[in-house]
């Protein structure tokens, strides 16, 4: 089945069920993680180690030149300014560590890159940006 003939079905679902937002939500990642495999979203554990408020993947493939790369891009937003101020790459290193114990999938990457992110309260424009990479083989 077609994926447009699909969406008015699971529109209509949505509207006429008489679930919560949440369980709906629940039932939507979890759809998405079988589809990409156990533990594609990032852990409670994860968040909890820098105080994050906002944690995303991608996940990304590339060929150039005749070479695969395959990466995997955690995205850490807005974490905890006193816990960003100690040592940031063991940070970095213990969020990849755990979500690569988490995601069933992550021996198909070659490497792993943690982006911490943050963003100015007052001005969301001024952002700063900054990235570890590890290979996935040293964990």
């Amino acid at each position: 089945m077609r994926i447009h003939r699909l969406l008015p079905i699971l529109f209509l679902f949505s509207w006429s069920c008489s679930c919560a937002p949440e369980e709906l939500a629940e039932f939507a990642f979890n759809g998405m993680e079988g589809l990409i495999g156990d533990g594609f979203l990032p852990s409670e554990e994860i968040r909890a180690l820098g105080k994050f408020e906002g944690v995303s993947v991608n996940l990304s493939t590339s060929n150039q030149e005749g070479v695969e790369e395959s990466v995997i891009f955690l995205k850490l937003e807005n974490g905890d300014p006193k816990i960003m101020a100690e040592q940031r790459e063991l940070l970095a290193r213990n969020c990849a560590e755990l979500y690569l114990r988490d995601f069933e999938k992550a021996a198909d990457y070659e490497k792993i890159t943690i982006q911490f992110i943050q963003t100015d309260s007052y001005n969301p424009q001024n952002i700063s940006l900054e990235e570890y990479t590890f290979a996935t083989k040293d964990f």
